[in-house]
């Protein structure tokens, strides 16, 4: 179970990082929409960070919570800010990928 809330702790990463970027892109009321959501999908994120490391050892947890962060902001990045795909990324984003599933094969 607690996997499966680290899971979405770091979908939440994804989510204020990708809020992040949107307020970057936008002025006044529009921006603070955006901020808002990222505070909200911070707060989220580490309150499920916090429940999920109480049964799993913190380093573990925290790599497979940032690497799932980075991973998906990558991807949206790509999907949504349009950002490049080029062969050298998507290969060292899947070495994150492996890393994260290898942490958790590994993980008691």
């Amino acid at each position: 179970m607690n996997w499966f809330i680290l899971v979405i702790a770091g979908l939440f990463e994804v989510g204020f990082a990708s809020c992040l970027g949107k307020a970057k892109e936008t002025t006044g009321a529009t921006s603070w929409y955006w901020l808002s959501g990222f505070f909200i999908c911070l707060t989220i994120s580490m309150a499920l960070l916090y429940k999920a490391s109480q049964t799993l050892p913190i380093g573990t947890a925290y790599a497979v919570w940032t690497g799932i962060g980075a991973v998906g902001t990558v991807l949206v990045g790509i999907l949504v800010f349009k950002e490049p795909a080029d062969f050298w990324r998507v290969f060292f984003i899947s070495t994150l990928i492996v890393s994260i599933v290898g942490l958790k094969v590994v993980s008691h």
